[in-house]
Parts: C-alpha cells; structure tokens; sequence
C-alpha cells in the first residue's frame, strides 16, 4: 500500500488527482465512462480520487506541481511527490492501461 507521512505524522495514502475544468469536455466524458465507478475498482481503492479545479486557487499542499495547462490532467501524487501523470483522456481502455503503469511505478518507489 502507498503510506506518505506528513508533518502531523498522520498517514496518507496516495492519490490521483484530477485537474479539470467544467467547460472540459474530456472531464465530462471521464466521469461519464470511469467516474461512475472509479471508486468500485482495484485502482480507486488504491489511489483516493481528488478532484481539483484548475479556475480556483490551488490547495496549499498541491502548489508544489506545475506545469498543468491542459485538461483533465490526472497526477499520481504519493502526499508529497508526483509519481507521474496522465495528460488528457485518452479513452477508457487505454486510461486503465496508463494508471495501472503508474500504479506499478509508485509501488517500485515504495520498495
């Protein structure tokens, strides 16, 4: 499993977050193809799902990853790194494919 300690010593397991926009056509598709049920698979369970909106302010502990212009842009962060990213959707076969390469990686890191 992917455990990053924070200041507070508290744990916090990795997450994919997703930046996107509501006038994102490729968001609405994600939700509409794996949104639905993302949070029922193998992945969900293991990546929390963090939605942020690229229009507002970025949360303090995401100011640290740049170079988000388009969107979606799904980024695996393990609490403090970024393990890697997906940039666009590039379909529901092929998102899996490329979240469960990013998912081997980010357990490669934990070893």
């Amino acid at each position: 499993m992917f455990i990053a300690m924070t200041a507070s010593t508290k744990p916090q397991a990795a997450q994919l977050l997703m930046f996107e926009s509501d006038t994102c056509e490729w968001c609405d598709a994600w939700h509409r193809e794996i949104g639905v049920v993302y949070h029922k698979t193998k992945e969900g369970k293991l990546l929390e799902l963090r939605r942020i909106d690229v229009n507002e302010s970025r949360p303090n502990d995401l100011r640290d990853i740049k170079g988000i212009v388009f969107t979606p842009t799904f980024v695996v962060f393990d609490g403090k790194n970024e393990i890697g990213r997906i940039v666009g959707y590039p379909g529901e076969s092929f998102f899996w494919g490329l979240l469960d390469n990013l998912i081997e990686r980010s357990s490669q890191k934990s070893d």
